[in-house]
């Protein structure tokens, strides 16, 4: 069977793929963007990258940067169309599937070869907010449910975006709700005990849709007493962010670590933060299923999670196994829960209990890899 997948380089799409190495499939992807070199961690896929430019000339990056005006034109003879260069792919492979993930940058750029090419099964997988909060990151409404009209099968992270989809012109198959990297890999033995975590661990994105700031502000609203026997740890950390703590005096004595968005931190070491870590807060106007909180959850870290679009409860119970923001922009409200998960040791220990075992019984890589090559299988066979 041949795959030929399109997304942008990702590290929940590698995570994905990568469950399909070794069981027979000939698999290929499209970088949809054209990003960066080709990536040693899928060095078994068919790799179809360094297709925009048709001359990568000398002195290219400095004329960008010097005379922007200038380089815009001259791109716009010297880039070919993602379109065209597509097609000629659809051609050359004759893939058995053609599996999009994410919509905006991975589905859209290719719909209207989709639409030519409608005898090739077409899956997709959403990601993040790009169904539930699809107007507000720039997808019209008509190219949206052109979109789902045209595909043959959704994979969702979630079960909210799968009713989304119906209710916006999606009559096909669901071909499963799956984590969107593929499954988490959890070590146990990094795994700390509730009475020895010290580390409040963050997610730092603030880019209009994730709301970091206001967990900064929040965390200013707790008492010094409390936080000062605490290690903070913001990761993914935009530089707003990092700007916030930077600014505000209360963080001053404070043991703060900053990864900003972009640094490489590898996933075994921001597992191994989550496995010392109280709690884990992040905070979004829209998400998925929050792929990091889940595995937060599976490392034991109790999350503070928000719960735009009523997405978070699927895996959330407040007050059980969790705490949920409902309430972006309500900082005291947020430092009240940060108080509440740092003071209730019990409700901790219940919780990591239950949530440890819930994520692997649910999210468990190595459970899941054989469904999720399944799903291929029975694509081909309808």
């Amino acid at each position: 069977m041949k795959i030929l997948m399109v997304s942008i380089p990702n590290h929940h799409f590698f995570q994905w793929v990568n469950q399909l190495e070794g069981v027979g499939f000939e698999v290929y992807w499209f970088d949809s963007t054209d990003g960066g070199p080709k990536v040693e961690r899928i060095k078994w896929v068919n790799q179809i990258k360094g297709w925009k430019l048709r001359w990568d000339f000398p002195f290219r990056n400095r004329i960008k940067e010097a005379f922007p005006s200038l380089y815009e034109t001259m791109q716009w003879y010297n880039e070919r169309s993602i379109q065209d260069v597509f097609e000629q792919k659809l051609e050359e492979i004759k893939p058995d599937i053609v599996h999009c993930f994410e919509m905006k940058l991975g589905g859209l750029p290719i719909l209207d070869s989709m639409q030519k090419y409608k005898e090739i099964p077409f899956v997709y997988s959403s990601w993040g907010s790009d169904i539930f909060y699809h107007k507000e990151i720039g997808i019209p409404q008509t190219k949206f449910q052109s979109f789902l009209r045209r595909i043959n099968y959704i994979i969702t992270d979630c079960k909210r975006d799968y009713e989304i989809a119906k209710n916006n012109g999606f009559v096909n198959e669901l071909l499963g709700v799956y984590i969107g990297n593929g499954g988490l890999d959890i070590d146990k033995t990094k795994i700390k005990a509730v009475n020895d975590r010290n580390t409040i661990l963050i997610k730092g994105y603030d880019d209009g849709v994730g709301k970091a700031c206001e967990i900064i502000e929040a965390l200013a609203l707790v008492s010094f007493a409390v936080l000062q026997h605490y290690k903070i740890i913001v990761y993914s950390c935009d530089q707003v962010v990092a700007d916030a703590i930077a600014n505000n005096s209360f963080f001053t004595n404070l043991d703060v670590t900053i990864y900003k968005r972009g640094q490489f931190v590898a996933n075994a070491d921001l597992l191994g933060y989550m496995g010392q870590s109280a709690i884990h807060i992040a905070n979004s106007l829209s998400d998925g299923l929050p792929t990091s909180s889940v595995e937060a959850m599976g490392m034991g870290a109790f999350p503070i999670q928000s719960n735009p679009g009523a997405v978070s409860e699927e895996v959330i119970t407040h007050g059980v196994n969790g705490f949920l923001i409902e309430n972006p922009f309500d900082t005291a409200e947020i430092a009240r829960l940060i108080i509440e998960g740092l003071t209730r040791v019990v409700l901790r220990e219940t919780a990591q209990r239950y949530n440890v075992n819930y994520v692997d019984a649910h999210f468990n890589r190595a459970k899941l890899q054989s469904k999720i090559i399944a799903l291929y299988q029975n694509v081909n066979l309808l």
